[in-house]
């Protein structure tokens, strides 16, 4: 069975590409849809290696920020030069060091965007000592769905959750997930339809 988002892949590298993905799934125990689905919206829809926030310089696929490049023995400006299938490897190596935590397509997102933010509460409030929750929320104003200037757990579980196809909801992809967070697909996609939660792809991190 196809991937999500599979057809979304540019064709010339598509095959060794969703092969990889599946790959680097099985060895961190997850489904790969859900990292699909993640690089999907971290890359704006493209899958490309070297989409780039101007906002924050985070790069690729799943939007690598130069402290987290640095971390992992590279530079986004070198993860912005390899090929999307060389970059999976770094994907990789990037969620290995959180293989316990990726329980759930939340958990797993949590882990890419705020990853002190997984197992906690939904009224979680994303920020740290040096990154206040105005500047997270100014960067990424799509999880600010209620204009507050901060981002809470539940505000990303809603639009995460929202921006996922109905069909992919329905087919055992993500049927857990939904069964315990559906509340939150409803009220993403209202505030979708209110215009409030229209996605900023530029502005991650």
């Amino acid at each position: 069975m196809a991937l999500i988002y599979e057809n979304k892949v540019p064709v010339a590298y598509r095959k060794e590409f969703i092969a990889k993905v599946r790959e680097i799934c099985s060895k961190l125990g997850i489904n790969p849809n859900w990292l699909m689905a993640i690089m999907y919206f971290e890359s704006a829809g493209t899958f490309s290696a070297s989409i780039k926030s101007p906002a924050t310089n985070a790069t690729g696929l799943i939007q690598f920020m130069p402290d987290t490049a640095k971390y992992l023995g590279t530079t986004v400006a070198a993860l912005a030069k390899m090929t999307a299938v060389q970059q999976l490897d770094y994907v990789y190596k990037y969620y290995k060091n959180y293989t316990n935590q990726l329980n759930s397509y939340i958990d797993t997102y949590l882990v890419t965007f705020f990853p002190a933010a997984v197992g906690k509460g939904d009224g979680y409030l994303i920020q740290t000592s040096s990154l206040p929750a105005s500047l997270i929320a100014k960067q990424n104003p799509s999880f600010d769905t209620n204009k507050d200037g901060k981002i809470y757990v539940w505000e990303v579980k809603k639009i995460m959750l929202s921006k996922l196809p109905s069909e992919w909801l329905k087919d055992g992809s993500f049927t857990l997930l939904y069964k315990s967070y559906k509340h939150y697909i409803w009220i993403g996609a209202a505030a979708i339809t209110a215009g409030s939660a229209i996605l900023f792809y530029y502005g991650r991190k």
